[in-house]
């Protein structure tokens, strides 16, 4: 049996690609390159913090302090590590962990994505636990888990044509609980967000906190072009049930004021947080809305302290927070200095 563990639970470390000067943050290289200066920073008080880059030395420069920084040279296409990294899975009968290399298309043929694909391959000797190559295009930003059973998704994403198209919905379902051993996929057929390339992962939309309880973005504003669908995704959790028959705590975000970046909504998020040992990262926008998202983190997250990043320039590319790193539990350790 596998189990996939839940974000919450206890962490090895966190991973992130840090952008370069041949990926699509050129524009604004150093704004960006800030911002995951920051999440690293953030990221490396509470457990160690591994970087790939394009080169070591001058990635290196932009830290004063490397304590829990861990660098690995190589090239990425881009610096989205939620989707193009291993996804870790725990083997119970062997007691050890399985790290799950699934395949990375650029969300179904966008971008090209050859480099990020090959990545946690070339980098596997890193990580201290083996790793299987799975023959499925799947999205770390695609599956959300509760670590008792209920894998959280989209059919939007997994079942688009663009993924696996010679795969049915009974055929996913079938794979993706034999590859994260759980009892069911809770599928979301409503929610999106205005210039998201993912075609609507869960990550941006509904997350678990804990084994009961999902986060996710509720819109108020009628004149919203997200108030409709995301008030029947609302509707979706509200019926969910879990494996016991229970259903989930709903606590409910706010939606980001529209974003605009050279005429174009941006998919500005505060569901895109990251969970890590003892803290929660939070994207804010510079909105009315942070405060909010900020006090409603603090009063859900008991225990952890809320850490809001300033995430504005991640979101000209169509991502957030969560999208540019990927956590590896407790029982997948580094073979690195």
């Amino acid at each position: 049996m596998r189990y996939f563990p839940a974000e919450f639970e206890p962490q090895s470390f966190v991973q992130l690609i840090f952008p370069h000067p041949q990926s699509d943050w050129a524009p604004y290289l150093e704004e960006a390159r800030a911002v995951f200066v920051n999440i690293a920073n953030a990221v490396a008080k509470y457990q160690p913090c591994l970087i790939i880059c394009d080169d070591v030395d001058v990635v290196k420069s932009y830290f004063t302090d490397h304590t829990d920084l861990i660098f690995i040279p190589y090239q990425t296409d881009d610096t989205w590590a939620r989707d193009c990294s291993v996804l870790s899975v725990i083997d119970e009968n062997e007691d050890e962990a399985l790290l799950l290399d699934f395949t990375f298309t650029g969300w179904g043929g966008k971008f090209d994505a050859s480099r990020d694909n090959a990545m946690s391959s070339f980098i596997s000797k890193a990580y201290g636990a083996p790793m299987q190559k799975i023959d499925l295009i799947l999205e770390g930003g695609g599956v959300e888990t509760n670590g008792n059973g209920s894998l959280l998704t989209t059919t939007e994403c997994l079942l688009n044509p663009n993924r696996n198209p010679h795969m049915n919905k009974k055929q996913t379902e079938a794979m993706l609980k034999k590859e994260f051993g759980v009892e069911q996929i809770l599928w979301l057929n409503h929610g999106y967000l205005a210039g998201d390339d993912t075609d609507s992962h869960i990550d941006t939309l509904a997350r678990f906190i804990d084994v009961d309880t999902i986060m996710y973005v509720k819109c108020d504003d009628k004149d919203d072009e997200h108030y409709e669908a995301l008030k029947k995704m609302e509707e979706e959790l509200q019926a969910f049930r879990d494996v016991e028959g229970e259903p989930f705590e709903l606590i409910a975000l706010p939606m980001c004021s529209p974003v605009f970046y050279e005429d174009e909504r941006l998919p500005a998020t505060y569901a895109n947080f990251l969970i890590i040992n003892d803290a929660v990262l939070l994207p804010i926008y510079n909105d009315v809305h942070d405060a909010q998202a900020i006090a409603i983190c603090e009063k859900a997250f008991h225990g952890r302290d809320i850490i809001p990043i300033d995430c504005s320039i991640l979101i000209r590319q169509h991502g957030s927070l969560h999208c540019v790193t990927m956590q590896f539990p407790e029982e997948v350790s580094l073979r690195v200095d």
